[in-house]
């Protein structure tokens, strides 16, 4: 395996002249990840309003990538042959009419959430809610290709010292965990506990949150999970899956509790306890259910504590503009490790095993196409 360690991970490239066909990453039939094959297709074009990007990383989710490429997106449906791809960066190729707010050549991350701007939701500042909200990846066609279009509105110029792969790992997690502690009411000092800490979302947030000065308890059933995350920075690391779990939340926090957990697995056998483990006006945070999704509440216990469980769905702009200003301060991506695009399929096949800690990405170099290992398929 010539697997790319995230220190190394290629750095910005220069724009090239856009050509009428591009290399992309496509998958024609549901399933393994041997179904993703080369193909080559038209090179999309920016319309008013939009950006086309030269990819030069993007990230790969278990939701948006495995599940949706084995046929098991439990809300999108698909027109083959697709393109994957949801959060990106890359340097901007051409610009459509109507935009202003980059330049041909800047080194942007591209949060893949479309929506429509103008409802009651969007209005508010919740774009989140809205109605009509798409994916880059999902809805659309994605980035793992030489060229993604975009909204300019969904661009973000990338600060100095980011490279490519960092700057995709951070572009949607990084919002989706802004929005999470935001809502949640995070203030320092606070005790956060995080279920499966070691996913690309769960090491976002307990990454920001510690960055934001709270005392994050970290949690894995892989003790070797465990290990890293203790290595990089969390206080306390916990099996939730113990007996004596809730316990030792309280231990921990001399009794106080978890100011706010955020779990995005919806583990049935495992949330009594995460409740046990919520401290007095604390806040459950939810952004999926991938072990479950359904789970008995006590309302009367819910009220007396005064506690919250409350979903987030994904980012907004305000959590985006949040996000990058923290970058700017510092924060970081917890990136486990690149690949090169043509080996789509391997990374695919590594975070199926569930050893990773953090982001996996593809990175989009003109040699990245010419690994071995994928077939060329057909023009489309």
């Amino acid at each position: 395996m010539n697997d790319t360690p995230a220190r190394t991970a290629a750095a910005w490239p220069k724009p090239l002249p856009v050509p009428e066909s591009m290399r992309a990453i496509v998958f024609r039939r549901f399933g393994p990840p041997d179904v993703l094959e080369q193909a080559m297709l038209d090179t999309p074009r920016p319309g008013p309003g939009e950006v086309l990007v030269q990819v030069a990383a993007v990230s790969i989710g278990r939701l948006l990538d495995l599940r949706a490429r084995a046929g098991h997106h439990p809300y999108a449906q698909f027109r083959l042959p697709h393109v994957l791809g949801a959060d990106h960066a890359g340097v901007v190729a051409e610009i459509g009419d109507g935009v202003d707010s980059v330049r041909l050549g800047d080194q942007v991350a591209v949060f893949p959430v479309v929506t429509c701007g103008a409802c009651a939701m969007c209005a508010e500042g919740r774009e989140e809610g809205c109605a009509s909200l798409s994916l880059i990846g999902t809805h659309r066609q994605g980035a793992y290709a030489q060229y993604c279009v975009a909204p300019a509105r969904n661009v973000h110029r990338v600060p100095e010292g980011i490279t490519p792969a960092v700057a995709a790992s951070l572009a949607l997690n990084g919002a989706v965990a802004a929005n999470q502690l935001t809502q949640a009411g995070l203030r320092p000092g606070h005790w956060v506990l995080v279920q499966g800490a070691a996913s690309a979302l769960g090491s976002a947030t307990a990454a920001l949150a510690r960055h934001q000065g709270a005392r994050v308890i970290a949690t894995s059933r892989s003790p070797e999970k465990r290990k890293t995350m203790a290595a990089a920075g969390a206080e306390v690391v916990l099996d939730a899956t113990a007996p004596d779990f809730a316990a030792q939340v309280r231990e921990a926090t001399n009794g106080h509790g978890a100011d706010i957990v955020v779990d995005n697995l919806g583990d049935p056998t495992v949330w009594n306890a995460t409740i046990d483990a919520l401290a007095r006006g604390g806040t459950v945070v939810t952004s999926g259910a991938f072990l479950g999704g359904k789970v008995q509440l006590d309302l009367l216990r819910l009220y007396s504590n005064c506690q919250r469980v409350i979903g987030v769905r994904t980012g907004n702009p305000a959590a985006v503009d949040e996000l990058w200003t923290q970058v700017e301060h510092g924060f970081r991506a917890v990136l486990d490790r690149t690949f090169p695009i043509a080996r789509a399929a391997d990374a695919h096949r590594y975070l199926e095993e569930d050893s990773n800690v953090g982001r996996v990405a593809l990175t989009v170099r003109p040699e990245d196409w010419e690994q071995w290992g994928i077939s060329f398929g057909t023009s489309d």
